[in-house]
């Protein structure tokens, strides 16, 4: 149902977040259904959408899906980095609560991407640099966002006979990673290091990145950890205050943490 302000505008952008999680064109039924609008209200909606290029009518299948001017916005979010520029200062923040390299990824397919590395003062270099892509499964930051999917997103990404040890044994992971509200790898991305991390979730509730930070093994004590769980826990949500329009405050910061 939508609500807001300003309806037309609300409704135009519900219009697009339907297309864009859809597989494939919709109907426009079935966007009426989905938005809970009158099926004229949807019509005049997409006929001013398609004007401005960011509907496209498939006159064959009945069907409408995003135009290309939807395809410019999410390219042009893209080029200006705005995730890397929201994170920078927080990521910042979290180092020198905590005294250890932080990390910022994302979900691509199978794998996290790093978008941000910030080492810590004296750290030595990690496996974890921008631009690195690792297997999620294996990673703290992956399990973090994949335990924040939908089950049968996660099948999907994750065919049973894929995964060595099986899906069974992600599963269960990932329920693990859900009842602590943290992720942790011990020693599987590089021998003697071990790391926490909490996913960021969008205004839908998609896990749109992870914030991790990775120690010498030997130092993670379950005090350490704690403290560790509990700075990286406030900097992700710092991070999805931003996301959704806020500001930092100095309560943001996570050496604040309780």
């Amino acid at each position: 149902m939508i609500t807001g302000q300003v309806p037309a505008a609300a409704r135009a952008l519900a219009v697009l977040r339907v297309l864009a999680r859809a597989p494939g064109p919709l109907p426009a039924g079935a966007l009426a259904r989905e938005l809970e609008l009158p099926r004229s209200t949807v019509y005049h909606l997409l006929t001013v959408m398609i004007e401005q290029g960011f509907v496209t009518h498939l006159p064959e299948e009945r069907r409408y899906g995003l135009g290309i001017a939807a395809f410019e916005i999410g390219s042009a979010y893209t080029r200006q980095e705005p995730l890397q520029r929201l994170s920078r200062l927080i990521l910042t923040r979290l180092v020198d609560a905590v005294g250890h390299t932080a990390h910022l990824g994302v979900l691509h397919g199978r794998e996290v991407l790093y978008l941000i590395e910030e080492r810590a003062p004296g750290r030595q270099p990690l496996v974890t640099d921008v631009g690195v892509r690792l297997p999620s499964e294996r990673t703290a930051s992956g399990r973090a966002m994949l335990a924040a999917l939908p089950a049968a997103q996660v099948r999907a990404l994750f065919p049973g006979s894929e995964l060595p040890q099986g899906l069974t044994r992600l599963r269960r992971l990932l329920t693990g990673v859900r009842r602590a509200g943290y992720a942790e790898e011990v020693d599987e991305v590089t021998p003697g290091f071990s790391s926490v991390a909490v996913a960021v979730l969008d205004h839908t509730g998609y896990p749109a990145a992870a914030v991790a930070v990775t120690c010498p093994s030997d130092t993670l004590a379950d005090d350490v950890r704690t403290r560790l769980v509990s700075s990286v826990s406030a900097a992700a949500q710092a991070l999805e205050r931003r996301l959704h329009g806020g500001r930092l405050t100095p309560a943001d910061r996570p050496d604040s943490a309780p």
